[in-house]
């Protein structure tokens, strides 16, 4: 991995999370189309190739259209705004709800397979909460709140590898990895820091170390267990620092200067969840939620029905035995025939401030919590609902086109490949050309060019395209060129 200069806190080591990289292409299909039209010589090449381009993306369209309705009907009779009404219109029994349910379900789970979102598992939860950003709140969901029927049948019925835990209550879907950074002075989270090392030392001095190391210790096999997994993945990988206060050194330049913090993101979330309801009268709505440029270690705040936040159990055992430790070491002092005024003021000091700390503390994390809150509801929520749903077929249709268009253009411009040949020359062209990085799915490209007839393969597996002129022939006329003719009609 290229390493950058960055300026912020100095740090003992660097912290790199190792990722899966996805099949994801993400430079727009305008560019792509005008930059490869660009790098082809003849003009007469050029004009059938943007004419490709065109009918390539309508038949694609066309081959989804039918199944992308069936999906926006069947989500009417789920919305959790109009959806209970539809429902009644409809009078179904209950066994038909629940077959329809499934029915979305199942078109919603192939749409986000088809645009790329993967299930968050356990291990990934674990690795993005496995440090801190922003947020310095324990945040957990309410379970009571959230129903387990739904996507509890929907998994029996469609079973799936490394479900996360809680994926009988939500789905966490993402997509795409991206980097946030933050530059501030943090001056709560510095005097938070500057405590909580003193806490540890005063553990350590007291010997009571082992006493809180246990939980620690456990959390931190998790990260470790994390990397090993991902590492043996076959699929390409990327890396992407975290840079923490927590690993930044007490020097007076870092505790006077803003610092930049540094956290890998979730380039897309989507979360999908129902609300409990009772038996008597069940609600059947679905939310499916979408969010953009979530912080891994911040993830919380994408979760369904969350609890208020308060203060952890650790930090209340911390607190009482700050202060019977404080209180006994006050004693013994004062109880002591010279008792050394140093040693007092220093005991009631480091407890007062300790104390003052825990408060302090969470009520500004409370404030942090809030705002992130906020923020994630008017900035980083995309949409919900319906408007999810919109968006994520045409993504499906923009993330094909876009890797027909790269696998045809290869085929045209270098000749025969394998599948393995053409799958590396496309992540190249991408590479170079546009200067991303990208495991393309060639198998998907393939199928999606033979279906349309416009690439075969030879007695040993290589694959060929026909040439642009017959590629177009073969398509043929669209709908949409044909609407578009006659609406040029009367102009003319």
């Amino acid at each position: 991995m290229a390493e950058e200069k960055k300026e912020g806190a100095n740090v003992k080591g660097k912290e790199v999370i190792r990722l899966e990289r996805e099949s994801v292409i993400p430079i727009l299909k305008p560019k792509i189309i005008m930059k490869l039209a660009y790098l082809i010589e003849q003009d007469s090449d050029r004009g059938e190739f943007l004419k490709l381009c065109k009918r390539v993306e309508y038949t694609i369209r066309a081959w989804y259209l039918l199944q992308f309705e069936d999906l926006m009907q069947l989500y009417s009779l789920f919305d959790p705004v109009h959806g209970d009404k539809k429902l009644e219109q409809q009078n179904l029994t209950p066994d038909e709800t629940d077959t329809l349910e499934l029915n979305f379900m199942s078109y919603l789970f192939q749409i986000m397979e088809k645009s790329n979102f993967k299930i968050l598992s356990d291990e990934e939860y674990e690795l993005a909460q496995s440090g801190q950003y922003l947020l310095n709140l324990p945040i957990k969901v309410d379970e009571s709140k959230l129903d387990k029927r739904l996507l509890t049948r929907f998994f029996k019925e469609h079973p799936r590898e490394n479900l996360p835990e809680f994926s009988d209550k939500y789905v966490i879907f993402r997509r795409g990895i991206g980097i946030d950074s933050t530059t501030d002075y943090f001056i709560m989270e510095k005097l938070d820091l500057i405590v909580s090392r003193f806490w540890g030392w005063l553990l350590k001095t007291t010997r009571l170390e082992k006493l809180f190391s246990r939980r620690k210790h456990f959390h931190k096999e998790d990260p470790k267990k994390t990397d090993e997994l991902t590492a043996e993945d076959e699929e390409p990988e990327m890396f992407v620092e975290r840079i923490r206060l927590e690993k930044m050194e007490l020097s007076m330049k870092n505790l006077t200067g803003k610092l930049t913090i540094q956290e890998p993101t979730f380039d897309r979330i989507i979360v999908v969840y129902r609300q409990a309801t009772s038996e008597s009268k069940p609600d059947r709505g679905i939310f499916v939620k979408h969010f953009k440029n979530i912080p891994m270690a911040d993830m919380e705040i994408v979760l369904p029905e969350k609890k208020n936040p308060s203060l952890t159990p650790m930090d209340w055992v911390k607190f009482l035995i700050s202060v019977v430790l404080g209180l006994v070491t006050l004693v013994s002092s004062l109880e002591m025939p010279k008792a050394d005024f140093k040693v007092v003021t220093a005991v009631l000091s480091g407890l007062i401030g300790y104390c003052a700390k825990i408060y302090f503390s969470f009520q500004a994390n409370l404030v942090v919590y809030q705002n992130l809150i906020t923020k994630s509801m008017y900035d980083k929520q995309l949409d919900s609902g319906r408007g999810t749903l919109l968006h994520l077929c045409d993504d499906v249709i923009q993330q094909e086109v876009k890797e027909v268009i790269l696998a045809y253009y290869i085929l045209m411009e270098q000749g025969k490949a394998t599948i393995e040949d053409l799958d590396l020359r496309c992540e190249d062209l991408i590479k170079e050309e546009f200067g991303q990085q990208s495991n393309f799915d060639v198998v998907d490209a393939v199928q999606k060019l033979e279906r349309l007839g416009i690439v075969s393969r030879d007695s040993i597996g290589r694959i060929s395209c026909v040439s642009l002129k017959r590629a177009n022939e073969i398509i043929g006329t669209t709908t949409e060129e044909v609407v578009m003719r006659a609406q040029q009609g009367p102009a003319a």
